[in-house]
């Protein structure tokens, strides 16, 4: 295991040139740790590395992405997110405590949030339907990231048109958010929703946007015809 971490961050370290890299803080408001790598080039070492990885059984591989997470580093965790979401077929219902633990305990930035939770979070919630409750708990965290994870672990099964009622009840519950992080989160999460079930976002838009945050309602409302918008950002 110890061989395997050590390869991971040599690689990284190794791909680090003009080409490779950008200004990753740039992106960010708050300080994170980065070697400042493209996504892609740490997708591909990702691919590359785990050769290494998949003979080894579902825990084996969380315990290597546990230490991934808990490093801090973004492209760490990207490699972590690259891992899990190549073993998604293999999750199970016991593994949810684990996820909750990296959400609430390790993710630091919006990126690491997205990336782990589109994916991985939004199969295994497809997977087993019955953890929706956990991401309406996840909501109500005072952590930020907690609460951007429960609306963006549902952007992949929203776009296609599932589980329109615990969409609605997240939205409810970040409403009102302070952090614009989240707020983009749920907004975003509405947006998706929209491609499927245009008029009950729209509806729910209308029937909320005297204390949405415009930041949510702007996103929402970004795929929907002209007219919707409109209407929609109307004072």
């Amino acid at each position: 295991m110890n061989e395997i971490i050590s390869a991971v961050r040599k690689g990284l370290l190794a791909s680090i040139s003009e080409s490779n890299c950008t200004n990753s803080q740039r992106y960010f408001k708050e300080e994170i740790n980065a070697h400042g790598l493209k996504v892609p080039v740490v997708n591909r070492l990702a691919k590359e590395l785990f050769k290494q990885v998949k003979l080894l059984n579902k825990q084996e591989i969380f315990a290597l992405c546990d230490i991934l997470w808990e490093s801090g580093n973004l492209e760490e965790s990207f490699i972590a997110c690259n891992w899990l979401n190549a073993i998604s077929k293999q999750f199970s219902p016991e593994d949810f405590n684990q996820f909750k633990k990296w959400i609430e305990h390790d993710i630091n930035n919006w990126a690491s949030c997205d990336t782990f939770c589109n994916h991985s979070v939004g199969d295994f919630i497809q997977m087993y339907p019955e953890f929706l409750d956990e991401l309406k708990k996840l909501a109500r965290s005072p952590n930020k990231w907690a609460r951007r994870a429960a609306a963006v672990s549902l952007i992949i099964p929203a776009k296609k048109g599932m589980f329109l009622e615990t969409v609605f009840e997240i939205a409810d519950i970040l409403l009102v958010d302070k952090e614009d992080l989240v707020q983009k989160g749920y907004g975003w999460m509405l947006k998706v929703t929209s491609q499927a079930h245009q008029i009950e976002v729209f509806h729910y838009v209308i029937n909320n946007k005297s204390v949405m945050p415009r930041t949510a309602l702007r996103y929402a409302i970004e795929k929907m015809p002209k007219e919707l918008r409109a209407e929609a950002m109307k004072k």
